[in-house]
């Protein structure tokens, strides 16, 4: 409790401190607010409250009065019903530069929005549903498929390892930055060309571009598909999804949501860091994702496209062991395989934080991680910092906080954890005595 008040009080505090490059905040949070009733359903009915769900309602306004988020949307389900489809902001016209001069255009729910990282969850399921299919074996090296990987050192990398963040492959090639991403042969040809110490290939380092070309061209190879295509057939498709891919194709990109580099510009060394793991800075990927270039490239581990009840559908999918409305998209090994974790909580040399991660995913901890208090079997993934996709099957949620701001150094981060922890102390914990996994061996 006394952390909680502490929390709190942080976040009445930063609700009038400014960090940096910061939006205009009406005077009135009801005039850039759209919310879906016909969505959302009685928290009583799942075993909430009214009161507690208008709390999560407000920590999403706490986050927004930050200044650092033009525009956020959420997507909240709990026991496989939405509690909360609402949206706040602009999604163009309202950015930190006073030469932000675009119509100003209100964020709605059905307001698609780049999930950056959280692209990965998705690339990583698609490359578990192989391994379902029998067209591959997680465990087997990449080069097994695709040959002209094993050069130079890198003959024995996994798959696995690739998906795990351990194949030693965290960086780009050197000669590579941001305006080369959708150029996805000449980027797989320095893959393979570059150097791997074997030393390397066992240490966590979280992979930020590099994992989705590799876990790409094997799709590409053992299906003889793209994986826009794979993607299509077994999820966007049976889901019913209207976005959900990566880059858009012009008639809906025309409904993404801007994004902007707001709060402190990061200066040395941090700055180096975000350059080396990105290829350019918060400034510059914000310009270039709002592009066409970056809207018609495929990204795999950073341009999906979507809504944020998008996004929960998914995780709710997973939640439902991997069955959507009746059908089945994947079976339940799949999804414990994709959930379950490997190795143990560990110093990200990437992220330079400890993390805990499945075959793809990010996962909570206990007493605290990164979905939270007590949330050791929670699994999902950040995209870019700021959005936070996952879902606990103890808890019974499925959430997706999309939003459209790119802070590094900011005020918003009390105001996310504060979130997060509305959410999980609003719902119960289930006992649920087979949701441990054992690891993958």
């Amino acid at each position: 409790m006394i952390i909680d008040f502490g929390l709190q009080s942080l976040v009445r505090v930063n609700r009038h401190l400014r960090i940096g490059k910061t939006i205009r905040i009406p005077k009135s949070l009801a005039t850039v607010t759209s919310i879906k009733h016909t969505d959302e359903v009685d928290p009583v009915s799942v075993g909430m409250t009214v009161e507690g769900v208008e709390a999560i309602w407000r920590s999403v306004e706490e986050i927004y009065r930050t200044g650092t988020h033009p525009a956020i949307s959420l997507c909240f389900r709990r026991q496989g019903k939405i509690i909360l489809n609402r949206a706040i902001g602009h999604a163009s016209g309202n950015g930190p530069s006073a030469t932000d001069d675009k119509i100003q255009k209100l964020m709605q729910p059905e307001t698609p929005v780049c999930y950056f990282s959280g692209s990965k969850a998705i690339t990583a399921f698609l490359i578990h549903l192989l391994n379902e299919d029998k067209l591959i074996d997680l465990h087997d090296p990449v080069s097994f498929y695709l040959p002209e990987f094993g050069q130079h050192g890198k003959q024995h990398i996994s798959i696995h390892q690739v998906l795990s963040h351990r194949s030693g492959m965290e960086k780009m090639p050197d000669a590579l930055h941001i305006d080369s991403l959708a150029d996805n042969d000449e980027i797989w040809q320095h893959l393979c060309a570059m150097k791997i110490p074997e030393a390397q290939t066992s240490k966590l380092a979280y992979h930020v571009l590099t994992g989705g070309y590799i876990l790409e061209r094997i799709i590409n190879k053992v299906t003889d598909m793209s994986i826009q295509a794979f993607l299509d057939l077994r999820v966007r498709k049976p889901m019913k999804m209207k976005y959900f891919r990566y880059g858009l194709p012009p008639k809906q990109a025309c409904d993404l949501a801007d994004n902007y580099a707001t709060g402190f510009k990061p200066v040395f060394p941090i700055s180096y860091f975000i350059k080396r793991a990105l290829g350019a800075s918060f400034e510059r990927v914000a310009k270039a994702s709002n592009t066409a270039i970056y809207h018609n490239a495929i990204i795999p581990s950073a341009n999906l496209m979507g809504t944020a009840e998008e996004m929960g559908r998914f995780y709710q999918m997973l939640l439902n062991d991997g069955i959507w409305e009746g059908k089945q998209i994947c079976q339940p090994m799949t999804v414990r395989r994709l959930t379950r974790e490997y190795g143990s909580l560990e110093c990200d040399r990437t992220l330079m934080i400890p993390m805990r991660y499945s075959a793809g995913l990010m996962l909570g901890g206990e007493p605290v991680g990164l979905w939270g208090s007590h949330s050791a079997q929670a699994f999902g993934h950040l995209g870019l910092i700021n959005k936070l996709l996952w879902a606990d099957p103890e808890r019974d949620i499925s959430v997706s906080l999309l939003n459209t701001g790119l802070p590094l150094i900011a005020n918003n981060i009390p105001s996310l954890i504060n979130f997060m922890a509305s959410i999980n102390a609003h719902c119960s914990r289930e006992s649920n005595p087979c949701s441990e996994q054992p690891l993958v061996t």
